[in-house]
């Protein structure tokens, strides 16, 4: 099989790679922006048809589109999640060759949802953010286009190679410094929110059986079990040795500001309000993976406290 990696540097694409290429039936081509990508192109620069003479050329049977940006302002994210998966349907409507298509959603296509809720695929999409509303623009155009496709929406997924600047990497980053400056007290906000944590390299296993599978539409990839972000950073302090003091700072009224790590030594009146977890999901969400289960056979094997640990192992190296 001949797979067309998409976004193969980026934090979920770099573990699919690593998934695709240990299938030996698997033949894989990386197409990218950067210098080692096999093919350079820019999805969202880059016109459908220098993409269709492409995909003609290297003839895949499946294309596993796993680029976009997390961050940036509405016009920026529009250009990267939904002009560029618009780009890549309509090279594949054009194309002779076929290929099935797996395209990397995300759990806040949904969201905010309600506590104690698992949110199912059939559930009404209400992005709270502009990066929410892009990707799910790309979902409806993957959906519409007639090709044979599936779109994985991913929840909050974790462990090696988490973005520092997401909210567990944050995390890490203040425990690290406390450790380092040998600070018992580590001041906390934003940890009230409950996220669904799934692996990065459970994501990369779904991929690999979407890839195999006949599944169409969306199917959701998460653990199946809302982890409240307070009781991450416990776990973390664990798995990090880290014998301090773990204290949440309460969010006064007003306008959400500040980060996830106050350092201790800066002036209390000035400590920052809790960090709004950047998803737009408000305080809960949760999937449902039934379906994900029943149709490709799927089931997340790695733990909390094993990603926790990766990633803490990364933040470690830094000290």
């Amino acid at each position: 099989m001949r797979v067309l990696l998409i976004g193969a540097n980026g934090y979920i694409g770099r573990f699919v790679a690593d998934r695709l290429l240990a299938d030996p039936a698997v033949q894989l081509t990386a197409l990218g922006r950067g210098d080692d990508a096999d093919v350079r192109f820019d999805l969202a620069t880059g016109s459908p048809g220098a993409l269709t003479r492409f995909l003609d050329a290297v003839h895949p049977g499946v294309v596993v589109n796993c680029a976009g940006a997390t961050r940036g302002g509405a016009r920026e994210l529009t250009r990267h999640n939904t002009v560029a998966v618009a780009t890549v349907c309509e090279a594949l409507r054009r194309s002779g060759c076929g290929a099935r298509l797996v395209q990397i959603g995300c759990g806040s296509e949904y969201g905010p949802s309600q506590p104690g809720s698992s949110t199912a695929e059939d559930a009404v999409p209400r992005p709270g953010g502009p990066y929410g509303v892009s990707k799910l623009a790309a979902t409806e155009l993957v959906l519409g286009s007639g090709l044979d496709a599936v779109v994985l929406r991913v929840f909050s997924p974790a462990g090696p190679g988490t973005p520092a600047g997401s909210p567990l990497g944050r995390l890490a980053e203040a425990m690290r410094r406390a450790m380092q400056s040998g600070d018992g007290e580590l001041k906390l906000g934003g940890l009230g929110v409950q996220r669904d944590f799934v692996d990065v390299r459970d994501v990369a296993r779904a991929v690999h059986a979407a890839s195999l599978s006949a599944a169409q539409g969306v199917i959701n990839i998460g653990s199946g079990r809302a982890v409240r972000l307070r009781d991450a950073a416990a776990v973390l302090a664990r798995v990090a040795g880290y014998g301090g003091a773990l204290h949440e700072l309460d969010a006064p009224p007003g306008p959400l500001r500040g980060a996830i790590g106050h350092p201790r030594g800066e002036s209390d009146h000035a400590a920052p309000v809790a960090y709004p977890y950047p998803d737009g999901c408000g305080s809960w969400q949760q999937a449902d993976v039934r379906t994900a289960r029943d149709r490709l056979g799927w089931r997340p094997r790695i733990n909390l406290e094993e990603s926790l640990a990766d990633i803490w192992m990364e933040a470690a190296c830094r000290i």
